[in-house]
């Protein structure tokens, strides 16, 4: 378990002291996949960073499975950075050396012997799916193999506690995906705590079973990744959310939308979101059973699994029919837990 208990991090510039991390308390399980998201200068990084003392907090402790690790020197700080693995966003890979050495330089530096951290570099290489790439050298990996090696470098370790730092940034969408499913993967097989730092809400949908969303060096909003993709609360939060989850309005769907209220100035645009068992419920069907006088036009929509098996959806739907019959469709929605906005025209 890792606990941050009223972490502070002040930093002393020439314009004056900055606050970049403040009064923090988290509590992050053992086993589980936690992300904190922000934008940068957010203060996520500088928080993550105290777990392996390449910060020390101002204020404040942070304590894993029950030990203070704030306050470590010397051997003491050295064996506690090797239960921790961490994942570049540029890789740091050494160019010079292949994928099987780059994969043994952290068992080089603690003095394992040639023949033990070669052996556990190859078993480490096939559990990143690079048993045939071992003798590559970082020039000859595309970006998603590049980060394989990262993982794999990360674990040489045996940590407890990997750390994700923005890693996935500098990758495509689906070469993301498959490296979102290697850390699955990982966490399940290993069972490690895995800590995301990331301005991808994406990443955190896929991979994350709580969430953390920092702002200005505050935790504004935490909770399980159902409960906050459903329930936003603070504003920057509603605009990660939002940002990943919205059904995104093209230029073709946004002049479709526009025809349509042209032509039927009478009727709305209902944008509905749903969440948990509310997507398998066949919300259309029953408003076309309740009100059949409406004309029912689906525009687009989407379902989004969550890591941590909840499930949200999202629906553009037109409705044209009597003023009544709108009116009471909508409270029939609200009836049945569906949030429905309606889009104005323009």
């Amino acid at each position: 378990m890792i606990e941050f208990k009223q972490v502070s991090k002040t930093f002393a510039t020439a314009s004056g002291q900055v606050a970049a991390v403040k009064n923090v308390d988290l509590t992050i399980n053992a086993g589980e996949v936690y992300g904190i998201v922000g934008f940068s200068g957010a203060g996520k990084s500088t928080l993550v960073r105290m777990l392996n003392g390449l910060e020390t907090p101002t204020s404040g402790e942070v304590i894993i499975n029950g030990k203070r690790i704030d306050n470590l020197k010397g051997k003491e700080l050295r064996d506690q950075r090797k239960k921790i693995g961490i994942i570049f966003q540029h890789f740091n890979l050494l160019w010079s050396r292949t994928v099987l050495e780059n994969i043994e330089f952290p068992l080089e530096l603690v003095g394992v012997a040639k023949e033990e951290r070669r052996k556990k570099a190859k078993h480490l290489a096939e559990l990143v799916g690079l048993g045939e790439r071992i003798n590559a050298y970082p020039s000859q990996l595309s970006g998603g193999q590049k980060q394989r090696v990262g993982i794999a470098r990360a674990l040489a370790t045996d940590p407890d506690i990997l750390i994700s730092d923005e890693a996935t940034s500098a990758l495509d969408p689906q070469t993301t995906d498959e490296v979102l499913d290697l850390l699955d993967e990982i966490n399940e097989k290993l069972n490690l705590t895995i800590v995301i730092i990331t301005h991808e809400m994406h990443v955190i949908r896929r991979l994350a079973d709580k969430v953390a969303v920092m702002e200005n060096g505050q935790v504004i909003e935490e909770g399980p990744v159902s409960e906050v993709f459903t329930h936003p609360k603070e504003e920057l939060t509603k605009r990660f959310v939002s940002a990943e989850v919205d059904t995104k309005q093209t230029t073709d769907v946004k002049q479709v939308v526009t025809n349509l209220l042209e032509k039927n100035p009478q009727g709305k645009l209902v944008e509905l979101k749903f969440h948990g068992q509310q997507v398998e419920r066949p919300v259309i069907n029953e408003l076309s059973k309740s009100f059949p006088e409406l004309e029912i036009s689906i525009l687009e929509g989407s379902i989004h699994q969550l890591a941590d098996k909840g499930t949200i959806g999202s629906l553009f739907v037109q409705l044209v029919g009597p003023a009544e019959q709108l009116k009471e469709a909508l409270t029939l929605l609200e009836k049945l837990q569906v949030e429905a906005k309606v889009i104005e025209h323009g």
